[in-house]
C-alpha cells in the first residue's frame, strides 16, 4: 500500500478517505476547510493513495479539539480502516508513521479517545492493548482516554474537569457537534428540520474554535447528543434514528 500526506498544497486535488464519492459533497466541503485551519498547528493527515476509508489523521495534543491535558503528546483524531481494506496490517502501517514521526518531533506520547466495548467512531480497544496503549482517565460515560507513552517518565494525559462529568443545562436534546466530522454538514441540519416537524425540543451547538472545543462538556466534541442534560451517544442521527431515539 503507497500513502499520501494530504497538506495545504494537495487538499483541494485529494480524496480525503471519507465514505462520500462526490468532492464536491458540502460534507467534503466542509471538512476540507476544517483541515485548511489545521495545518498550521501540526496536524497530520497520512491516507492511502487508493479511493476509501485507509487514513490517520493526528495533531499535537495542545492544539487538539478535545478537553484533553496533553502537554507534549500527539493526539490521534482518527484512525480509520474498513471495507476491504481491513485485515491487511494498514492499520499497523499507518500508526507506526504516527509513532514514528511523534517520536522525531520529540513528543512524549500518542493518546486517543476510546471505551471499554467498540463504539461508533471511537477507536477500537483490542488493537489499541495490542498495539501497548492503556488507560489513563475515563469520564463518566464512559469515553476513555488511552495512551502510549514514548519515554519512561511521560505522565499519563487526562481529561478537563469540563468534560469529566458530561452534563449539559436545558431540556430537551442539545447537540454539541464540530466540522471535523464531514457528516454533520448534512445530517445536522437534517435533524434540525426532523425535529422541528415533530415539535421535538431540539438545539445544536456548533463547536467553532479549539478553545470552545477545548471546554466542551464530552470528551468526544465531534458529535456528542445529550437529552434532559444527561449524555446519550456520539453516534450521528439521521432523520429516521434520531425519530426513533425520540421515540415517534
Amino acid at each position: 500500500m503507497e500513502y499520501v500526506r494530504v497538506t495545504k498544497e494537495n487538499l483541494e486535488k485529494e480524496h480525503i478517505c471519507c465514505a462520500i464519492s462526490d468532492d464536491k459533497d458540502i460534507q467534503v466541503a466542509s471538512k476540507k476547510a476544517w483541515l485548511a485551519d489545521r495545518f498550521d498547528e501540526g496536524l497530520v493527515f497520512l491516507k492511502s493513495t487508493e479511493r476509501g476509508k485507509c487514513f490517520i489523521e493526528y495533531i499535537p495534543a495542545e492544539n487538539a479539539w478535545n478537553p484533553i491535558e496533553a502537554e507534549g503528546y500527539m493526539y490521534i483524531d482518527c484512525l480509520w480502516v474498513s471495507g476491504s481494506f481491513k485485515g491487511h496490517g494498514y492499520s499497523n502501517d499507518l500508526l507506526g508513521a504516527c509513532m514514528k514521526d511523534s517520536k522525531e518531533k520529540g513528543k512524549k506520547g500518542l493518546c486517543i479517545l476510546c471505551a471499554a466495548k467498540k463504539k461508533p467512531f471511537l477507536a477500537d480497544p483490542k488493537f489499541l492493548k495490542y498495539k501497548g496503549f492503556s488507560v489513563c482517565d475515563e469520564a463518566d460515560n464512559g469515553i476513555q482516554l488511552w495512551y502510549l507513552p514514548l519515554s519512561p517518565d511521560a505522565e499519563p494525559p487526562r481529561f478537563r474537569d469540563c468534560a469529566r462529568h458530561p452534563r449539559v443545562n436545558g431540556e430537551g436534546y442539545v447537540l454539541f457537534y464540530t466540522s471535523q466530522c464531514p457528516f454533520n454538514a448534512k445530517y445536522v441540519p437534517i435533524v434540525e428540520q426532523t425535529a422541528r416537524e415533530h415539535a421535538i425540543p431540539f438545539r445544536a451547538i456548533h463547536i467553532g474554535s479549539r478553545e470552545q472545543a477545548q471546554n466542551s462538556p464530552s470528551p468526544v466534541t465531534t458529535y456528542a447528543l445529550f437529552y434532559n442534560g444527561e449524555y446519550l451517544t456520539n453516534e450521528q442521527m439521521n432523520a429516521a434514528k434520531f425519530l426513533k431515539l425520540a421515540g415517534r
